[in-house]
């Protein structure tokens, strides 16, 4: 298999990062120090490349009413800016991916009702995705195109992201960004290269802190990525990698593809409940199976589910550890490492129901030896408001 490289592969390059493969993709692991990048973002802002995840076009008349059958949340009642998360399963009820999808203006004025929406699946996932929504797309009038061959996506997050970004936009558009809701996106003019450039703006992210995602065009991205870099005191912004990504988010108890969510998955397990509409209009992909999945798990003792353990030692637990009660296996961590804004083990793990309770006491086994842990609530980390 070919590896892929995205339009910003020399600029990490220049800046000396370690690669590594994510989704088939060629991906900065880190640059220096992912302890000093993952402070950075909790601290100030880091600087991410994103382009390894896809961009679906879903347009047409019946473009909402299509994501609706497609995807198992309530797409049509977004509002025209808003942001959604949400997932695409199979009709069995296991997960494909989880996604986010983002409703933009109408395209037109041609009076047919056009919707846009722009479906932004994981990097792993991203062609699944694209040919699962155009498979779907049988029987409604809409049109499905998958961008991501030419689409990139740059990240800022962190609690100066928003300072850092007003610097890159004319003042007379700051509005458009100090006034962006959490989950909204906006196109906004970007001082790029001596000109504005309008660049479809997300106050999304995946690390627990306030901050953006920009999508641009890969003929552009290096660009923005030197615009937002020269635009930064020295400590201001540091280029972070997967590996603080992946810190940061297991903080935020955010799930990943292929650890906590999978075909074999369950969305209620997962705690994605709120996530699955099976009160809207109509039938959608997986509806009947989940609605079963859902009745099944209802006040259930069996099973397992998705938990917190926070560490009471100072050895962290990692995927497919087991997790034990009083010796005997009672579930498996999804993913772990110790949290470097906490200062201990932290670890997402699916447990047998009866000891899922926050505060039961729990260990894992790390290669022949128990460690204690306990059962907390997530996320892990909130960012103060």
């Amino acid at each position: 298999m070919t590896e892929k490289r995205t339009a910003l592969y020399d600029e990490h390059t220049k800046l000396g990062a370690s690669f590594t493969d994510f989704g088939g993709w060629q991906m900065p692991l880190k640059y220096s120090s992912e302890l000093a990048e993952h402070h950075a973002v909790r601290n100030s802002a880091g600087l991410f490349d994103l382009s390894h995840m896809g961009e679906v076009w879903v347009t047409g008349p019946e473009a909402a009413a299509f994501l609706d059958y497609a995807l198992v949340g309530k797409i049509s009642a977004m509002a025209v800016g808003k942001a959604k998360y949400s997932l695409i399963c199979t009709e069995d009820g296991g997960i494909i991916d989880d996604l986010i999808t983002y409703r933009r203006p109408a395209a037109d004025t041609a009076g047919d009702g056009t919707d846009r929406f722009l479906v932004v699946p994981n990097a792993g996932n991203a062609d699944v995705v694209a040919a699962a929504l155009a498979e779907r797309a049988a029987g409604f009038n809409v049109r499905v195109d998958d961008a991501s061959a030419a689409t990139s996506l740059i990240a800022v997050q962190g609690p100066r992201a928003q300072e850092l970004l007003l610097r890159l936009v004319p003042a007379a558009q700051h509005g458009l960004v100090t006034e962006l809701k959490y989950y909204a996106a906006v196109e906004v003019p970007f001082l790029v290269g001596g000109a504005g450039q309008e660049l479809l703006l997300a106050r999304t992210g995946y690390t627990g802190e306030d901050g953006f995602e920009i999508f641009v065009a890969n003929d552009d991205a290096s660009a923005l990525w030197q615009a937002l870099a020269a635009i930064a005191e020295d400590g201001e912004l540091t280029p972070a990698g997967l590996a603080s990504r992946d810190s940061l988010r297991l903080e935020a108890g955010m799930p990943l593809y292929g650890n906590e969510l999978s075909l074999q998955g369950d969305p209620f397990a997962a705690g994605l409940g709120p996530v699955v509409a099976l009160s809207k209009e109509g039938d959608f992909v997986g509806k009947a199976a989940l609605a079963a999945k859902k009745e099944a798990g209802a006040g259930s003792t069996a099973g397992r589910r998705l938990v917190g353990l926070k560490g009471l030692g100072r050895r962290a637990g990692r995927a497919h550890y087991p997790v034990l009660k009083d010796g005997k296996t009672v579930g498996e961590v999804t993913s772990g490492q110790p949290s470097p804004t906490l200062g201990y083990p932290i670890a997402m793990a699916y447990v047998d129901v009866e000891f899922t309770r926050a505060g039961t006491a729990l260990d894992i086994d790390l290669r022949g030896k128990a460690e204690p842990f306990v059962v907390v609530d997530l996320p892990f980390y909130k960012r103060a408001t």
